[in-house]
């Protein structure tokens, strides 16, 4: 998860985008985390408190509080039942926490690479420890979807990588992205967040549309959070059918589906 935290701040009251490599090792000299907290939320954040990685409401841990982190469920507008989420980047751990109660009968598995983010998201975001249903797996986002035993095997990738300097994406290759299609099942699914300046969303997105048959997006929200959906094989998109599942969501789920496919119709006039 990431977000400038005076944008939230201020709601409740460029950087090029980098690139990586197989090659570059990233584990030599992580971040530390740390937590703050604000009008009830706890917020985690990488290395200082500039930027928000992740944050929960106190009273309601199981919430998704951010809004740019609900709209990466937007998926559910097109699979009612997944059997496989898998989230790259654990960030203060809404996203998993939320599938693992949600989605009784799917596996939710968790890749991060920070030892404290996985700690600190124990010990005070409330996330279960592992179980039959549950994985979070310390390791490395792009040694886990150029795995050959995950290829075929994940309905829905959420995908949240950013650093301490939040300069761009960690991972935003097409190859990475190749990869990622790769690990999804014949209508799978990965919800994206970029985070920076709109320039460097243009590079992503034409990324990700290299790997992907269909690449949608929401509006930008919290000042420079733009939420994608790739699809790995093109749905129809029925704005009836869809409205009607939005009001199912709202209503199971509390999230605000109804603006995601007002989001939607915005991209397809946009597009």
């Amino acid at each position: 998860m990431l977000i400038k935290r005076k944008s939230i701040e201020k709601e409740s009251s460029m950087h090029p985008s980098r690139r990586r490599s197989a090659a570059v090792p990233r584990k030599a000299a992580l971040p530390r985390a740390v937590i703050s907290e604000h009008d009830g939320v706890r917020n985690l954040h990488l290395g200082t408190e500039e930027f928000i990685q992740g944050a929960m409401r106190i009273d309601i841990p199981d919430a998704i509080e951010l809004e740019y982190t609900q709209q990466m469920m937007l998926w559910l507008l097109f699979n009612r039942e997944p059997q496989h989420i898998v989230q790259l980047g654990l960030g203060a751990a809404a996203l998993t926490k939320f599938c693992y109660r949600q989605f009784p009968q799917a596996r939710v598995t968790a890749i991060e690479l920070n030892p404290a983010v996985i700690e600190i998201c124990q010990t005070q975001f409330h996330l279960p420890p592992n179980d039959a249903r549950l994985n979070v797996i310390e390791m490395d986002a792009l040694d886990f979807v150029t795995h050959p035993a995950h290829h075929n095997s994940i309905d829905i990738l959420q995908v949240d990588l950013y650093d301490a300097e939040a300069r761009g994406p960690v991972l935003d290759t097409p190859e990475f992205y190749q990869a990622c299609a790769h690990c999804l099942t014949p209508e799978g699914m990965m919800t994206v967040n970029l985070y920076g300046q709109q320039p460097n969303h243009a590079i992503s997105l034409q990324a990700m549309q290299q790997a992907f048959d269909a690449v949608v997006w929401l509006p930008e929200v919290h000042d420079a959070n733009v939420v994608v959906l790739a699809f790995k094989h093109a749905p129809v998109m029925d704005f009836s059918v869809l409205d009607e599942r939005a009001l199912e969501i709202k209503t199971a789920m509390k999230l605000p589906a109804e603006d995601w496919v007002e989001g939607l119709r915005v991209w397809m006039i946009g597009d």
